[in-house]
């Protein structure tokens, strides 16, 4: 367990060490320092911490992360190291994950309002829709899509973008999720395309059905419950733990997916780590998995007709 208090001592007691630190590249190079002493978690957006100094520091500064890197030799104003030392603070000592400090999280190359409502985005499944699902589905062809499990609506928003012929709809038990994903979707000027509907799972939507069924569900088991880091604390529970192995979301979704897919579509459900539970639960589906080049794993993906032949199987 983190040492709190000694860690904010070593932060705030500083005064003459940051007084020696002149340019936001001084500030970038401590950062990554810190980070690096205090064994700071990432996996929330960043995995580098150079990558995420460089969006904590720039946000204090009021610049954008993308800024010409020559902005990195300008000087720091006294008020503006404050600033810095503040959110280094809160990372550091609070382990609360950079994007809620920003209020921003990337996925699919587009920027999404977050906080402490929602989980920070990061799932595999973004490199799927930059590749709009190749080579499972015909983009052209696609006209509906479902997301479950929405959170902040990232995932359903995304494929509004990637797929702009699409209606999407984003579906959440939360009500304090749906209202970021509604934020979302009015920021990212997707109303016209995407759709926020509270529901438990699929109890709200009779009678519709999609090409594309994407789901991000909690998936983590007690024993990865115990053992998150600190920084996952910060993330709501409802949208993480998903029972003793991790299933309890997804045993519920698969019997309802044949009824809910349109002849030729397609399931993609990250269960992550339960991976390996999934495949004990049903010894009899052959689930695809699927590999990422930029990182991730526990994904699989169904076809309509694999489910419907596997119906049985899913039903409890």
């Amino acid at each position: 367990m983190v040492a709190h208090t000694d860690i904010s001592q070593d932060i705030i007691n500083t005064d003459e060490a940051i007084a020696e630190l002149v340019t936001i590249r001084d500030f970038l190079r401590w950062s990554v320092s810190l980070f690096n002493e205090h064994q700071v978690v990432l996996g929330h957006g960043f995995d580098d911490p150079w990558d995420e100094a460089v969006a904590l520091v720039l946000h204090a500064l009021h610049l954008p992360w993308d800024i010409d890197v020559r902005i990195q030799d300008a000087r720091v104003l006294a008020s503006e190291r404050s600033a810095i030392c503040r959110l280094l603070t809160r990372r550091v000592v609070e382990r609360v994950p950079t994007s809620y400090l920003t209020g921003t999280g990337w996925f699919a190359g587009i920027p999404f309002k977050v906080d402490q409502r929602v989980l920070i985005p990061r799932s595999p499944i973004g490199e799927l829709i930059e590749n709009q699902f190749s080579p499972w589905v015909d983009p052209d062809q696609v006209e509906s899509i479902l997301d479950m499990c929405t959170g902040s609506g990232c995932i359903g928003i995304a494929c509004a973008q990637y797929f702009p012929d699409a209606l999407v709809d984003c579906v959440d038990l939360s009500e304090d999720a749906l209202d970021v994903a509604e934020q979302n979707v009015q920021s990212l000027g997707a109303e016209h395309q995407v759709n926020v509907i509270y529901s438990d799972l699929f109890e709200a939507l009779d009678g519709r059905t999609y090409d594309i069924i994407v789901s991000n569900p909690p998936y983590v088991d007690k024993q990865d419950m115990d053992a998150l880091a600190d920084e996952f604390h910060h993330e709501p529970r409802m949208g993480l733990e998903a029972g003793a192995d991790g299933l309890d979301i997804v045993r519920r979704m698969l019997p309802e997916l044949s009824r809910h897919l349109n002849p030729g579509g397609i399931a993609v459900i990250e269960v992550g780590n339960s991976w390996e539970a999934l495949e004990l639960a049903y010894p009899n589906v052959g689930f695809t998995w699927l590999e990422f080049e930029r990182g991730g794993m526990g994904v699989f993906v169904l076809t309509k007709e694999q489910i419907d032949h596997h119906q049985a199987d899913f039903v409890l």
